[in-house]
């Protein structure tokens, strides 16, 4: 099935009639990077839906309303169309907004309206009108996983054929071809296992509208994959990427095999980030292209200042789980120093330089990973940078140098991204004026976020860890 490209709502009746379309799906994102939907038959969706919406009970949602103010709307976007091919036959999907049906105003906990409305403080700002993201989502790709956690248990267990601890095994036959860990990039086949699906996960990409640039095998061993598609603006950025997340899943579950982008489910190996490329943009000028190191301007270097300044708080939403932490540790390519750089792969933030063109220029934040709501993170990466535009925040002289060879006494100078969930929300508790600026996150939607983040923290808190039995029984 070709792409389609939708720009009105007549638009998108016009391809469910034409293409016998029975069902349609509305899918919204909670706070916590869970897509949501629900489906109707497409008789039942008329063309007013776009401006009066579909009612549903938001009192359910993980952080959402109370169970006596739970009714909410659901409002198309008619621009994020697109065939989804997973159910019993095609349906017309659709990214929404969720209202409050009383006051008819965009739901304040809902995270799509927080990135939008991170794009109109920028074009209030009078510093551009258009935040351009490109992210590269890292995966795994595992043909079996189990985990469970008890009173008396607690365990996890992950399989790939393609896993190194699989040379030993009695497989019929065991034909070898496993990667050794920290060495799956790029193999060819037979060492790559996962190549075919890739590229059926591409195929299925571009077949729902999204461009695709490339897909190879990562460092981890185990099927460690990274897929990346074209940069776009920030919201229809996020969008897309919670339409990746989905239709890589399906198309992993569709061949009896599972994806995660779980920053690090393997001991020992690579994590999985989601190193973002981001720019800004006004009249079609990219406002990051300059003379400065490695072709930035003054203001892309401020945005960098900016991110660096705020990058633990930062860290909250774009690295919000216990076990993005695993990942940002020394020595497995983590970029856990706070130091931009052009080239160098172990800093927080790098400047690509493989293309000349001043409409290529831009700065790649390393440290986000996959576990982060994009409309969220996406949304606290344009104001830190705003904010260091705004103050003039120069970040100082890049540092090109291997920063896991530094010298301890040179190590010392170069902060560091925090070491744990919790510090970064202790952060966050000192540091969010820039992200209140002109109401983008409101304080209410902060507290909220924190008090589930800490939950989180506590649940993990209750409950002996493994290792701790290896280390500790015979004391």
């Amino acid at each position: 099935m070709l792409p389609l490209t939708y720009k009105k709502p007549e638009d998108v009746l016009k391809a469910i009639t034409k293409q016998g379309i029975f069902f349609v799906d509305l899918k919204f994102c909670d706070p916590f990077s869970q897509w949501q939907h629900i489906t109707l038959p497409a008789h039942e969706f008329p063309l007013e839906i776009f401006r009066t919406g579909m009612p549903f009970d938001g009192s359910s949602i993980r952080g959402w309303k109370a169970i006596n103010e739970s009714d909410m709307l659901l409002i198309p976007d008619a621009a994020s169309a697109f065939i989804d091919t997973f159910g019993s036959e095609p349906m017309m999907s659709l990214v929404c907004d969720v209202i409050d049906p009383i006051t008819k105003k965009p739901y304040s906990r809902d995270s799509r309206y927080i990135a939008k409305k991170s794009v109109e403080a920028l074009i209030k700002s009078g510093i551009g009108d258009t935040a351009a993201m490109g992210p590269e989502a890292e995966f795994f790709i595992f043909d079996d996983i189990r985990f469970s956690s008890g009173p008396n248990h607690s365990f996890y267990e992950v399989d790939s054929v393609e896993g190194w601890w699989n040379t030993g095994e009695e497989e019929v036959p065991n034909l070898g071809g496993k990667i050794p860990y920290k060495r799956g990039y790029f193999p060819v086949a037979p060492l790559d296992k996962t190549a075919n699906l890739r590229a059926h996960m591409m195929r299925a990409l571009e077949e729902a509208g999204i461009v695709v640039e490339r897909g190879h095998h990562e460092v981890a061993t185990a099927g460690q994959g990274e897929i990346n598609f074209r940069f776009s603006d920030l919201l229809r950025c996020a969008d897309n990427l919670m339409i990746f997340r989905y239709i890589l899943k399906n198309v992993a579950a569709r061949y009896g095999k599972v994806l995660t982008f779980l920053p690090k489910p393997l001991a020992g190996d690579n994590g999985s980030g989601m190193h973002t490329h981001f720019s800004l943009w006004k009249k079609k000028k990219n406002l990051f292209a300059g003379t400065g190191p490695a072709g930035l301007s003054d203001m892309g270097l401020f945005a960098i200042g900016g991110i660096i300044s705020h990058a633990h708080a930062l860290a909250a939403f774009t690295n919000p789980t216990m076990n993005s932490y695993h990942r940002l540790v020394p020595g497995f390519e983590a970029p856990v120093r706070l130091a931009y750089s052009a080239r160098n792969r172990s800093a927080a933030i790098r400047i690509p330089v493989g293309s000349s063109s001043p409409q290529a220029r831009r700065i790649e934040v390393r440290f986000p990973d996959g576990s982060a709501n994009p409309y969220l993170a996406f949304a606290a990466l344009l104001m830190a940078a705003l904010d260091g535009i705004k103050r003039k925040l120069h970040p100082g002289k890049p540092l090109d140098k291997d920063i896991y060879a530094l010298s301890p006494e040179e190590l010392a100078r170069v902060p560091q991204m925090p070491g744990s969930l919790e510090q970064s929300l202790h952060a966050l508790e000192k540091d969010h004026a820039f992200l209140i600026q002109d109401n983008v996150f409101d304080k209410d939607f902060i507290a909220i976020w924190t008090e589930a983040k800490q939950e989180e923290i506590n649940a993990i808190r209750l409950v002996p860890h493994p290792k701790e039995f290896e280390l500790y029984y015979d004391v």
